[in-house]
């Protein structure tokens, strides 16, 4: 068994890196086909939108822009293996530094945003299966399919204007009151800092001001969670081993929670584990509507800028996330389900 996970876990890890490197190289393409010139391309690397072409023309010397794309990408590789994702043009600093600030920012909300997405798409998904074709199951159906193919801005507009300009129940915008001052930073997440400095003022503010991108990314996220809670309950309703629980005198509640649901869960780990992949790339919009300081506001803004270097490792960290999260969602089912087996 040991050996079939090693064997699994290399090859995954080749495949990963292809993965990587073929994202890597399309952005490429597409940013030589966009700029086809080398003092064009020069401009990205320029803080300066008015730099003279002597000064591009050092640029282009300096990062090997005129060489051929397959040298560039070469070069670029070779330098990400060394862990330098370049500089960010708009801060002067290594993109990995960035990355660092950025990051656990993201990460903070996406997890709490997804928490929230998960146990109340794992509640409706159970409520809607166990009131099958009745006026529960229609009212959560069309909840979740509202959500689902509601646009992530409109979402979080729509909820900005109700509860931050409407009813000003929370903050509209950033990660806490800009007056406090910033707990000593140990983890770089605002509610974690927060919590190990007992700065328990800056704890409140920020708990404030992430309930609405939380919120947010929860209710983009619910929809697809309910659905096949809902279709993998049904299944796991009608097997033989349910009609026997009720044949035993159980509950429904019993029946529904603690038999169908836990069997129904297996199908169930594979789609959470690659909604939060997915949601750290869905996290751009979010963060840009809430001003909310982390890799999507970051990535909007070098957007923007065409900010070529930060652009380039948004698209390897998210190409990454969803790497990581298909292999815990294979690890994670197969130890669900010991008749998986890992190939």
């Amino acid at each position: 068994m040991s050996s079939n996970i090693g064997f699994f876990l290399v090859r995954r890890a080749i495949n990963a890196v292809v993965t990587l490197l073929f994202l890597v190289l399309i952005i490429f393409v597409l940013i030589h086909i966009i700029l086809p010139s080398p003092i064009a391309l020069a401009k990205l690397y320029s803080p300066n939108p008015r730099a003279t072409v002597q000064y591009l023309q050092t640029i282009v010397n300096r990062y090997g822009l005129a060489a051929p794309i397959w040298v560039q990408f070469y070069n670029y590789v070779v330098q990400l293996f060394h862990g330098n994702l370049g500089t960010d043009t708009i801060s002067g600093n290594p993109v990995a530094t960035v990355l660092l600030l950025y990051l656990p920012v993201t990460l903070e909300l996406v997890i709490i945003g997804q928490i929230f997405g998960v146990v109340i798409g794992l509640y409706t998904g159970g409520i809607a299966a166990s009131n099958r074709n009745r006026a529960p199951d229609y009212g959560m159906k069309a909840v979740y399919l509202t959500s689902w193919g509601a646009p992530p801005f409109l979402v979080a507009v729509i909820l900005q204007l109700i509860f931050a300009y409407w009813l000003n129940l929370l903050p509209s915008s950033l990660i806490a009151d800009p007056t406090l001052p910033i707990p000593h930073v140990v983890t770089g997440a605002p509610i974690l800092d927060a919590l190990l400095a007992g700065d328990w003022t800056y704890l409140y503010s920020s708990i404030q001001h992430i309930i609405l991108p939380a919120v947010t990314i929860a209710v983009i996220g619910f929809g697809l969670v309910t659905r096949l809670t809902r279709a993998s309950m049904i299944d796991a309703l009608d097997k033989d081993y349910v009609k026997l629980a009720y044949m035993k005198g159980l509950s429904k509640r019993k029946v529904v929670w603690g038999t169908a649901f836990r069997n129904a869960l297996i199908p169930i780990i594979t789609l959470i584990a690659l909604i939060f992949a997915f949601s750290v790339g869905g996290a751009v919009v979010v963060e840009d509507v809430f001003e909310y300081h982390g890799m999507g506001w970051f990535t909007v803004n070098a957007i923007y800028n065409l900010d070529y270097p930060a652009i380039l490792a948004f698209t390897i960290l998210v190409g990454l996330s969803v790497i990581v999260a298909n292999l815990a969602a294979d690890l994670l089912y197969a130890a669900a389900d010991p008749r998986v087996r890992l190939t």
